[in-house]
């Protein structure tokens, strides 16, 4: 499921002319807004409104569609008898909060809880609480790094933020990172190897991420901007050491990795904190953060492969625990391919500068 983003509006005038035009034009589709000015707000036509309702009068102001929301459960059941959507929000602060929202959440569409504390533990039981409920879990946030938290904790984190500043970069830092976290979906083709050449020493670099990697799962890697391999995690069998469940063996130093934002990296400008991106063999593509970079010297392995009718190679170590992944995920050592075997790839327009995409005449070979 996307991850919600909603925007509390309800410290803004509706006159406001700099925060809410801001809001009206991002990606938020999701404001929150007290009962009395519901219907004074000028925000584009597919943004939804969350209303605050406190007391019996202000349903007047709510509208078909409109989210109800309200730490009343009496004004919450009114809601649902007029066909809106609801919202409980509740304020947890200490172990009866906790257990209010335990018992109360699950009786609504959304439950939206400000936590006065600095730890997660009491986010992590609601989100397990609430994992196999209908119920939507947001957490009020005033920061984009909170909210940041909340979107990972557990991994599975909480379903949405309700963002409470009129900071804008604030709201620009976690609306962009909303659009980023929608799951990437690369197109992989087959391409076939055209030749695998044994070509000396040199240095390769381990990609050390501080995530756990599925044995489908790798990063794109090429010598070109054209396109990159499919390069296999160290999650299949490694006679003599450990599997190791975060790495990924990316290959000779010179080469670019996928990242974030279809842009690119070399192996040799990662460091803690870079971010890469993770991919299955049926494109399926995840932000990861890099732990670690590992350089040493090793013999290399150039593959060469054509795919949509490209040509371009990945040089990886030249070792049979090194693996590349095929179209449905099965693994091949690299030091044992041959002719024609059909590997995962991806083809891009090449052109990079800095790693980022741009139109120009190039020639790699």
């Amino acid at each position: 499921m996307k991850k919600l983003l909603w925007f509390d509006g309800r410290k803004l005038s509706p006159e406001d002319g700099t925060v809410l035009p801001l809001v009206s034009n991002s990606g938020i589709e999701n404001i929150l807004v007290e009962a009395k000015n519901r219907n004074a707000y000028k925000m584009k036509q597919n943004m939804h409104y969350i209303v605050q309702v406190e007391q019996q009068e202000d349903m007047d102001f709510v509208a078909e569609g409109d989210v109800v929301l309200s730490g009343s459960e009496e004004l919450l059941e009114e809601a649902k008898r007029r066909g809106n959507k609801t919202a409980i929000y509740v304020l947890v602060n200490d172990r009866p909060g906790l257990d209010y929202a335990y018992e109360e959440g699950g009786n609504y569409d959304y439950a939206v809880i400000k936590f006065d504390c600095v730890t997660n533990i009491p986010l992590e039981l609601l989100i397990a609480t609430f994992q196999n409920e209908r119920t939507i879990l947001l957490k009020e946030v005033q920061k984009a790094q909170d909210g940041k938290i909340a979107f990972d904790v557990m991994e599975a984190g909480a379903d949405g933020v309700l963002l409470s500043t009129t900071d804008i970069r604030e709201i620009l830092e976690l609306d962009a990172y909303v659009e980023s976290m929608e799951h990437t979906k690369l197109k992989l083709v087959p391409g076939k190897v055209k030749a695998v050449e044994h070509i000396g020493m040199g240095y390769r670099a381990c990609i050390d991420t501080t995530s756990m990697l599925k044995k489908n799962e790798g990063m794109l890697i090429g010598s070109f901007s054209r396109g990159g391999v499919l390069l296999s995690s160290e999650m299949h069998e490694l006679p003599y050491m450990n599997l190791r469940p975060f790495r990924v063996n990316a290959g000779a130093v010179h080469s670019y990795v996928w990242t974030p934002g279809g842009n690119t990296e070399y192996l040799t400008d990662l460091k803690s904190g870079s971010k890469v991106l993770a991919v299955d063999h049926e494109g399926n593509a995840r932000e990861v953060s890099v732990g670690r970079i590992k350089i040493e010297a090793r013999p290399l392995l150039k593959i060469t492969v054509e795919a949509e009718g490209q040509l371009f190679n990945v040089i990886v170590q030249d070792d049979w625990h090194i693996r590349v992944l095929g179209m449905k995920g099965e693994p091949y050592n690299a030091s044992i391919l041959t002719e024609n075997t059909e590997l995962a790839t991806y083809v891009c327009e090449p052109g990079r500068h800095v790693g980022i995409k741009i139109e120009e005449d190039i020639i790699e070979k």
